[in-house]
């Protein structure tokens, strides 16, 4: 979900489990292991554990390399001098869950991040001085907070602009927080609903985003009287696909992406005196990604992600240094990571689908510029059997292109073309959002897939970002309808491609993905073997009513784009496309997985359906994590989940399985319905509960 996108006889549940299993179709089903039995088994751990460094920055002043890292097995940020990476330094020592997002202030030796709690999803902002590490100081500690981090200025290092709910907890007021003292100053209390704030360099707020009682969403400044007036408009259908991005550091500039008059979203500067200058445009996707000088935040640089992502140049100085690591670096996707403030220093990484992704230093200037490389992501994946990723275009029914990825087992595709020798198992793999999108390059779920005999193929759906408005809005009210014709057709390419048979296709993902998945059970029973939901919702209505207060501005999009739960057509659609109300139509074998402090899908969506379905005595295996949220950011319940899942598929399509061993070592998991529905996880859970007391 976004942040921020069908009678049986019935058996007991035990016995109807080893029948749906035993009653899968005998005589066509693929021999998968058969197409892998030579090639390595990659562990779950070098895929699923934590990566060995990520995430590297660097400080503005260039003294300093940041990364995460794990300490005793949790990611944490570490710091070395940015010439001697081997003396680095774990300055942060959070023991929960981890750390996956932080960032460097313009305080000298200051570094920001962010973590919830248990998944909660409230995050809070501290800040840590390297030279005293592991002293970290709440920046926002206030109960039931959700902190977002609103602006960094270099030309006042000392201070930074938060915004904070712990007044309200749909609105964020806005406070200047001072890092040396850590207290707050009220900047603007949120009396007007607004969504966002856009500041200056000199963390002056020159505008501030709301959305419209429609969906839509409009830009206002401040009218001089202590007031508010409305200066830009968003019409709903634009919504999704135009976004002010923010200033320059003189603020003179505002830049945005915009699809009024036009389908894609192209990038746009808007002057002082309301001038308009077109940027970057793009007839077959939106415009993406943007590279900003770190001194004055004017854009040098631009990506537009259709296929692949490809980068245009609107500084021919920036862009002589974008093709020479282009060059250097191979034709995977480049990214700019981090800057120093004077721009001498990057830290560059390089990635591609059989690649997890090399971090480099990059000096500019000189006779010849240099790249030092620092890391690879995961070592362990280092000689790994993995594959390639082929973006496809599939035609849906009703002429639409959709943008996909398709992989393949190895001894499937000798020739290494994207095209399959034999036909194998394939995972439908549905991504979340569902306004997210799917990419190109290394996926750990498709690799992991694709090693165990299976091909996997992540689709485009409409409703997904990054083709143009109309792409999007085709989605509205299709939430198990057209949506899922697409998933539907993409599969049906895939068997006319010979991928696979239309006996052993399985589908799998999370959150939408998630939800994707139970309605391929329910709404299309026949089209797949078996179903893997991980924090999917099942009832479509009381999800909306759970949905986090600080959604609020973003409601109107779920009514209109869902279905609108305060009126009785609204109503009627989202039962009509809730799962749940088809419970009794579910005659192949279903794993769910769920944390239990999930804010966005909650846990009473997993319970809903597992309870529906065992009153029906249809069998489910549901596997909870106490300690988790929207997703399993814990790596040893990621391998929990992962070690279960792959013995259920393994089941289903015949794949290759790891033992579960010892994937459940450190985790959290809970099983509590199903357990003997996939070979091996009793016994596991039984030597793990035992592991635990000792």
């Amino acid at each position: 979900m976004p942040a921020r996108p069908h009678r049986r006889p019935r058996l007991s549940p035990a016995a109807l489990a080893l029948a749906l299993l035993a009653a899968l179709p005998a005589a066509p089903a693929l021999a998968a292991d058969a197409a892998s039995a030579d090639t390595a088994l990659i562990p779950r751990s070098a895929l699923f554990g934590n990566p060995e460094r990520s995430a590297a920055a660097l400080s503005p002043d260039g003294r300093y390399l940041s990364w995460l890292a794990p300490v005793k097995g949790v990611m944490n940020v570490w710091v070395a001098p940015v010439d001697d990476p081997a003396q680095a330094r774990a300055v942060t020592d959070d023991a929960a869950r981890g750390i996956r997002n932080y960032t460097w202030s313009y305080r000298s030796g200051t570094l920001l991040y962010t973590r919830d709690s248990g998944g909660d999803e409230n995050f809070h902002l501290y800040a840590v001085d390297v030279a005293k590490p592991g002293a970290a100081r709440d920046l926002t500690a206030y109960p039931k907070t959700r902190a977002n981090l609103v602006r960094l200025a270099h030309r006042h290092p000392d201070r930074i602009l938060v915004g904070m709910n712990d007044r309200d907890a749909k609105w964020h007021d806005l406070y200047e927080v001072d890092l040396a003292s850590g207290q707050r100053k009220l900047v603007l209390r949120n009396s007007e609903r607004f969504s966002g704030y856009l500041a200056d360099g000199d963390l002056k707020v020159g505008r501030a985003t709301r959305a419209r009682e429609d969906g839509g969403g409009e830009l206002l400044a401040a009218d001089g009287q202590g007031g508010w007036k409305v200066v830009d408009t968003i019409p709903f259908e634009d919504s999704q696909t135009t976004e002010y991005d923010g200033y320059t550091d003189d603020g003179r500039t505002l830049y945005m992406t915009d699809s009024r008059g036009r389908d894609t979203a192209a990038l746009y500067a808007l002057d002082a005196d309301g001038k308009k200058t077109l940027l970057l445009e793009d007839a077959r996707a939106d415009v993406g990604r943007s590279l900003a000088d770190p001194s004055s935040d004017r854009i040098q640089a631009a990506s537009v992600y259709y296929l692949r992502q490809q980068w245009k140049a609107l500084d021919p100085a920036i862009g002589k240094d974008l093709q020479w690591l282009q060059r250097k670096l191979g034709d995977g996707d480049v990214s700019v990571d981090s800057r120093s403030l004077d721009d001498k220093t990057w830290v560059v990484s390089y990635g591609a689908a059989e690649a997890p992704g090399t971090t480099y230093v990059y000096r500019r200037g000189g006779a010849e510029p240099t790249l030092t490389r620092l890391f690879s992501t995961r070592p362990a994946l280092d000689g790994q059997p993995l594959v390639p990723m082929w973006p496809v275009e599939i035609p849906s029914r009703d002429g639409k292109t959709l943008v996909s990825y398709l992989s393949l087992p190895k001894n499937a595709d000798a020739d290494r073309d994207g095209n399959p020798d034999r036909p194998v198992p394939l995972v439908l793999f549905v991504h979340g959002g569902p306004w997210a999108r799917d990419y190109y390059g290394y996926h750990a779920y498709a690799q992991w897939l694709a090693n165990r005999g299976y091909a996997s193929l992540r689709v485009n759906y409409r409703g997904s970002t990054g083709f143009g408005k109309n792409f999007i809005n085709a989605g509205d009210g299709e939430w198990a309808g057209k949506m899922h014709d697409d998933l539907i057709d993409a599969a049906q390419w895939a068997v006319k491609q010979g991928v696979s048979t239309k006996e052993n296709v399985a589908i799998m993902g999370g959150s939408y993905g998630g939800y994707a998945t139970l309605v391929g059970l329910t709404f299309t029973p026949d089209a797949f073997k078996c179903g893997v939901d991980i924090v999917g919702p099942s009832n479509l209505e009381t999800l909306l009513k759970t949905i986090p207060p600080y959604w609020a501005s973003i409601f109107e999009q779920f009514a209109r784009r869902m279905g609108d739960p305060r009126t009785e057509a609204g109503r009627k659609q989202l039962a009509e496309r809730s799962p749940i109300t088809r419970v009794d139509q579910i005659d192949k074998p279903l794993l769910i997985g769920q944390g239990a402090n999930d804010p966005r899908v909650n846990q009473a969506e997993s319970d809903q359906i597992v309870e529906a379905m065992r009153k029906k005595n249809i069998p489910v295996t549901y596997v909870l994590f106490p300690d988790e949220g929207h997703g399993f950011a814990r790596p040893e319940n990621s391998m929990a989940f992962t070690a279960v899942a792959e013995g259920f598929l393994a089941q289903c399509l015949g794949g290759r399985a790891q033992p579960i061993g010892a994937d459940f070592k450190g985790s959290s998991i809970t099983v509590p319905a199903g357990a003997e529905g996939v070979q091996g996880l009793e016994a596991a859970l039984k030597t793990h509960t035992q592991e635990v007391k000792k």
